[in-house]
């Protein structure tokens, strides 16, 4: 094994991306295979907090994403009905951290990622189902009956993982959240929600958000906000693509006007409706010659806006693990692998079993999985200043790979 590893990654997600173009930065070779045929607008937007932007800017991209995103400088609650219950700015937070956050399309980001790895470096289309260990490597088994073998095999194919289970040697079971969301960008208009304001409406367990995501998901250079509704439902409730709009005017009657015309005017063919699920927190992401990274190694809620964020921090970290191990390893690089990913293990299995711990709690306490505690959280919103949320945010930045 030389020093310039033969990198496999399975899944071109944002995750994905991100590893190929940290270790092609660093001068190894990489190759990724997906197994859809195109990369198509998947999901509307993604909350880019500054510990994943900090990571976009270590890989040569900063200025190209801030251009795509949102520029979000104050945050609001307001009550079912419109009631202000807290607003602040969020610039104490961007100072304390040196960063600012950047809203963002997943298109965009995804596609920027996918332009910076270069095509050549990526295959669509091919469906890899099983991989085996060889003597100095790790074969990765595709549909079709061929192989491709590599040094690292990166397993970052989602949460819906198909090779999660055989890497751990154990079935791993998505978990229901407990709630539907339901998603959608629309065009920016100040009637919906002040310039620069990023509101959410709560009440009821249920939770519907505004946030401003800037130009990059679309060709005509219309700002949009990325818009959501979270409702409490069973998991299997019937998804009807036709009754959304019906659907929402239920679940949100009587809530402030503001929500009521994102309902009347949001375009259906835009609107995506997903149950929420996470996966129990791993105590270990690595096997021989393979490593978990992104949904994959943990499929987290969205109430604390980091599984694209941790899915680029995995990418770093373990990027620059084998970089270092090999760069200061006396030893066969076989053995400066096995090291790389122990530090990869250590650095990241605790950091993002913690977050999915707590993107869980945060699920439950904003949709009334204990109702007293919601309301009660109800209450503590209208007299918080915003310097416990900033506190609790800036705390998961802080602890990340780039401070």
């Amino acid at each position: 094994m030389s020093k310039q590893l033969n990198i496999l990654i399975i899944g071109a997600g944002i995750g994905g991306l991100s590893a190929a173009l940290a270790f092609k930065r660093l001068g190894h070779g990489v190759r990724v295979v997906e197994r859809v045929k195109e990369i198509r607008p998947v999901g509307a937007a993604i909350s880019l907090w500054p510990n994943g932007v900090k990571v976009i800017n270590q890989l040569g991209l900063g200025d190209t994403v801030q251009r795509q995103s949102g520029f979000v400088d104050h945050m609001r609650y307001l009550s079912a009905q419109g009631t202000p219950l807290t607003e602040f700015s969020l610039s104490p937070l961007f100072e304390a951290v040196a960063q600012r956050t950047y809203p963002v399309s997943r298109f965009a980001l995804q596609k920027t990622l996918f332009n910076a790895v270069g095509a050549e470096h990526i295959e669509l289309g091919r469906n890899c189902v099983d991989f085996s260990i060889q003597t100095n490597g790790v074969s990765a088994h595709f549909d079709t009956g061929d192989t491709l073998s590599a040094d690292l095999l990166i397993v970052a194919d989602g949460t819906h993982s198909r090779l999660r289970n055989k890497m751990l040697g154990e079935s791993i079971e998505r978990q229901y959240v407990g709630y539907v969301n339901w998603n959608v960008r629309v065009p920016a208009n100040v009637n919906l929600t002040p310039q620069a304001s990023w509101d959410q409406y709560v009440g009821e367990n249920k939770r519907v958000s505004f946030m401003p995501m800037g130009s990059g998901g679309n060709d005509q250079g219309v700002e949009e906000l990325y818009c959501f509704f979270d409702v409490p439902l069973p998991a299997g409730t019937a998804n009807d693509p036709a009754k959304y709009r019906e659907e929402l005017k239920h679940h949100f009657r009587g809530w402030a006007k503001p929500v009521q015309d994102l309902i009347d005017g949001f375009d259906p063919a835009l609107m995506a409706r997903v149950e929420i699920h996470d996966i129990p927190p791993l105590r270990s992401l690595i096997a021989q010659h393979v490593v978990l990274l992104g949904d994959a190694a943990h499929g987290m809620a969205p109430d604390l806006g980091q599984g694209a964020c941790q899915a680029m921090e995995d990418a770093w970290v373990l990027a620059n693990a084998v970089n270092e191990a090999l760069k200061n390893s006396q030893t066969p690089s076989e053995t400066a692998l096995v090291q790389a990913l122990a530090a990869y293990d250590e650095a990241r299995a605790p950091r993002v079993g913690d977050i999915v711990t707590r993107a869980r709690k945060r699920a439950e306490l904003i949709h009334g999985s204990n109702g007293e505690k919601t309301q009660a959280w109800y209450g503590e919103l209208a007299t918080e200043d915003g310097s416990s949320i900033i506190n609790g945010i800036k705390q998961t930045i802080l602890a990340g790979p780039l401070g």
